[in-house]
């Protein structure tokens, strides 16, 4: 572009307002200042852009392809201007959430769906590991949200829920009847699918087995709650699943919710973030988001 962007502006103004004095005073320059800049405009580009009459000035042929191109250009501009005032505003850069693979399927991916959609310049990236290591991660400042369960100990850490979660154990109605054939000892001859050792839905599982000494002889770790779903869903074993994520399998009775005599206790999830971490704004666009949400 071999022109100055202030002759381009100028321009623009006084096509918008069709008179020169009223370019003038939006512009906050003299009026003898704009139309000099317009003759510079026109003589630089060898061609007349407007015609001029008592009542003001209007497009030439030659002006309006320029105005069209010029309108264009400056539409642009006001667009990336909005933009970053939206960066500056909601503190953009982007929001890090560490959240295990599970959650992630399961709780963030359908609430991320909407989310995007109405904060579409809000950057996300997701950090995929253990719970444990989600709140490492938390510590050390490199992530800016963790959704957990709820911690033990908040220290220095606060925690807004989204619900509770419920961990059961499924089996195909088959595979049951098999057990029952031979042995009243549900666990005695059973294959128990959990989550490796590493999860903290497995540690909960494994307490709850440990205070209701409740013992199997075959154990089968899966790395993912994908895996035990679908490994129970062809008659493997008993598996250890949360029940809010197999509801549609129990609807349609691919999976059967075997019935225990001590409930497994209900556990809390939510989003675990530092104090200094809510001053950002597009953190706490995030968070009140959530607020309508639920598991």
């Amino acid at each position: 572009m071999d022109q100055n962007l202030s002759l381009y502006r100028i321009f623009y103004t006084v096509a918008n307002a069709g008179n020169i004095s009223k370019a003038a005073l939006e512009l906050y320059i003299s009026q003898p200042a704009v139309s000099k800049a317009i003759r510079k405009l026109e003589q630089n580009l060898e061609t007349s852009l407007f015609t001029r009459s008592s009542r003001g000035v209007a497009l030439t042929e030659e002006g309006v392809i320029l105005y069209d191109h010029v309108k264009n250009a400056f539409s642009s501009i006001q667009t990336g201007e909005t933009r970053l005032k939206q960066m500056r505003d909601l503190n953009m850069g982007h929001i890090r959430i560490g959240v295990s693979t599970t959650l992630c399927r399961y709780t963030l991916l359908p609430f991320l769906k909407s989310f995007i959609k109405t904060h579409p310049h809000i950057r996300i990236t997701i950090e995929c590991q253990s719970s444990n290591r989600t709140l490492q991660l938390l510590s050390e400042g490199k992530i800016d949200l963790g959704l957990v369960g709820r911690p033990e100990r908040l220290h220095q850490v606060f925690f807004q829920p989204l619900g509770e979660i419920e961990d059961i154990l499924v089996s195909t109605r088959s595979y049951l009847d098999n057990l029952h054939v031979r042995s009243n000892d549900l666990f005695q001859n059973a294959t128990l699918m959990l989550l490796d050792k590493e999860n903290i839905t497995r540690r909960y599982m494994d307490e709850y087995l440990s205070l209701n000494h409740i013992s199997t002889e075959n154990a089968l770790e899966v790395s993912t709650m994908d895996l035990l779903i679908e490994f129970a869903k062809i008659g493997l074993g008993i598996a250890c699943v949360i029940k809010q994520f197999v509801t549609g399998e129990l609807k349609r009775q691919e999976l059967l919710e075997i019935p225990l005599s001590i409930p497994i206790q209900k556990r809390e999830i939510g989003f675990a973030f530092q104090k200094q971490t809510k001053n950002n704004r597009a953190v706490q666009e995030f968070l009140k988001a959530t607020e309508n949400s639920s598991v």
